[in-house]
């Protein structure tokens, strides 16, 4: 079973732990809820498929129930809060709370990278750029940057890129990329996505008015739809945004980092049959 540290979701742990004890034992759900203190035999599985929340006195039952002691304890507390909390703002904020917590002790928590990694663009920009200036200062790399990034951004930014081996530091200023692809854990996923493409979309909004016409492709598509065709429309929406990423992996000269948005969203309500 993996480390607690490499969870942001705290019922994807709860359940990852009953899977790992019923391998070896007997183990259900009745056990895991009597080892915990909780009376519902079924408590515990509807907190794992997500049909209840994990009360606050039950934090402190299941985390001694896991065997969940000092940092992890608290780590999985804090999980918890995540999990509970409905606006990005007050994820953020849990999050940063978890990273501080992290930081004191001295723990590198895996899935907070990936975060941080989406919801700075800075970051996959400087990926991307880094290989195709080598021996380049951060100045010299923020001066590239079509948005507001300082030299002490880029610096941040490389050693960070550096420490999680999303970038292999190859000589003086020079930098190669460990991969060609990042992917970030699906525990992480629904807010670093989120982060990524709203920042992501404000780039985008902005290079209407400071990126050349010929240099950029934006158009667009109204339409109406049902939820069938929605579906068919998503799918070749995939299918599509993977051939460009098989493309882009082809370039052999690259001289210049792109982003491309694929959105596809409601305008309006729907419109009950009649």
């Amino acid at each position: 079973m993996r480390p607690i540290l490499d969870y942001l979701d705290y019922r994807c742990y709860m359940r990852d732990f009953y899977e790992e004890r019923k391998k070896s034992s007997a183990f259900s759900w009745r056990e895991f809820a009597k080892l915990a203190g909780f009376v519902s035999p079924t408590y515990l599985k509807l907190v794992c498929d997500g049909k209840t929340n994990l009360s606050k006195p039950g934090i402190q039952k299941v985390a001694k129930a896991m065997g969940l002691e000092g940092f992890e304890r608290t780590f999985f507390e804090n999980l918890v809060q995540l999990g509970h909390v409905k606006s990005d703002a007050e994820k953020k904020t849990v999050l940063a709370k978890i990273l501080q917590s992290a930081k004191e002790n001295k723990i590198h928590v895996l899935n907070a990278d990936g975060f941080r990694f989406c919801e700075h663009p800075v970051c996959p920009i400087v990926r991307e750029l880094a290989p195709l200036m080598p021996g380049a200062l951060p100045s010299e790399m923020a001066a590239k940057i079509n948005s507001e990034v300082t030299a002490l951004d880029v610096r941040d930014t490389l050693q960070f890129l550096v420490k999680t081996g999303l970038l292999k530091k190859t000589g003086e200023n020079s930098y190669e990329q460990t991969s060609k692809m990042v992917k970030i854990s699906k525990d992480a996923l629904p807010l670093t996505v989120r982060s990524m493409n709203r920042e992501m979309g404000r780039l985008g909004f902005l290079s209407l008015d400071n990126t050349e016409v010929d240099e950029r492709s934006v158009s667009g598509l109204t339409m109406g739809v049902d939820e069938i065709t929605y579906r068919r429309i998503v799918r070749e929406v995939d299918e599509c945004r993977r051939k460009v990423a098989a493309i882009a992996g082809e370039c052999k000269k690259i001289n210049q980092v792109y982003r491309l948005n694929l959105q596809l969203f409601p305008l309006t309500k729907k419109v009950d049959e009649t």
